[in-house]
């Protein structure tokens, strides 16, 4: 196969680490792919959903909290992402995580963890770690309902959502998977206002439309927050909650996935800057 695997599982079987920070539904979906895999989930919010949802399974779980941390190590309310503050606490956390699983993770699974991670553990763990965007990362940045915004607002015709490795930039680590698409269409009622008024004022970017919206007066930014949150909440259940899964246990778990680099492939093929498509393989045993 071209390129180094991300996990080689001839000699054992792959172990993994879960990152959560509040109710645990994206850890729930990776757990039930394979209730009998060996993890441990960790948290920056002690007693969180998460947690709670590990130890009703029989899951060894561990916190540090990250408010308490950075408040009394270095006085801040929240550290920046790079910096020693930051690389401190990872240092601190993953020291637990390894300490109790008694080894390296063989995967890092970012579910719901609401902290950016720091340069150390990128460099500890690369390309060992994955996170989900709720959108196509290659196109949209932001959290929650504003990737669909923006892709509301650029003429989009279907929404995705995207599982890629985690590295030292803002959601622009090379993508494994990204979900089937979720068509706009059954929302056309509910944006032709948006859209129209989109197109009457030239906004293109979600900083223009509500900008255009507050000269006018009009609720329409609000408006397209509330729909893009319903499409969001969707596509977290036909598109994150399928391909975080199947890219944990189906894809790195049995060895299919290597990386040269920023390139992708899979059963041996070279994937495409956006990926494997379900929209092309869907959730395919081997495409080689």
């Amino acid at each position: 196969m071209t390129g180094e695997l991300v996990f080689d599982p001839s000699s054992r079987t792959m172990i993994y680490a879960c990152g959560v920070s509040g109710s645990g539904t994206n850890y729930d979906r990776i757990y039930e792919g394979d209730p009998q895999k060996k993890h441990l989930v960790f948290s920056n919010v002690p007693g969180c959903k998460g947690m709670q949802k590990a130890w009703s399974y029989g899951v060894q779980a561990v916190s540090l909290d990250s408010s308490i941390y950075f408040r009394e190590m270095s006085g801040l309310e929240r550290a920046p992402r790079h910096g020693i503050e930051r690389n401190s606490f990872d240092m601190a956390i993953m020291t637990l995580v390894e300490q109790t699983m008694g080894s390296q993770p063989d995967l890092i699974c970012l579910a719901g963890y609401d902290l950016w991670i720091g340069d150390w553990m990128v460099s500890r763990y690369y390309p060992r770690i994955l996170n989900v965007h709720p959108a196509d990362a290659t196109k949209y940045v932001g959290l929650g309902w504003i990737p669909t915004a923006k892709a509301i607002l650029a003429g989009e015709k279907s929404v995705k959502s995207t599982v890629f490795f985690v590295d030292q930039s803002d959601d622009g680590g090379p993508i494994l998977i990204q979900s089937a698409s979720l068509p706009l269409s059954q929302w056309d009622n509910q944006l032709r206002d948006v859209r129209g008024f989109a197109e009457k004022t030239g906004s293109e970017t979600l900083k223009d439309f509500r900008e255009a919206t507050e000269r006018e007066g009009n609720n329409l930014y609000e408006s397209l927050k509330m729909v893009s949150s319903e499409i969001q909440e969707i596509l977290k259940t036909e598109g994150d909650w399928k391909i975080y899964p199947f890219a944990v246990h189906e894809l790195i778990a049995k060895g299919r996935v290597a990386l040269d680099g920023r390139t992708v492939y899979i059963d041996g093929m070279k994937m495409p800057p956006e990926g494997w498509q379900v929209d092309t393989y869907g959730f395919a045993h081997n495409i080689g």
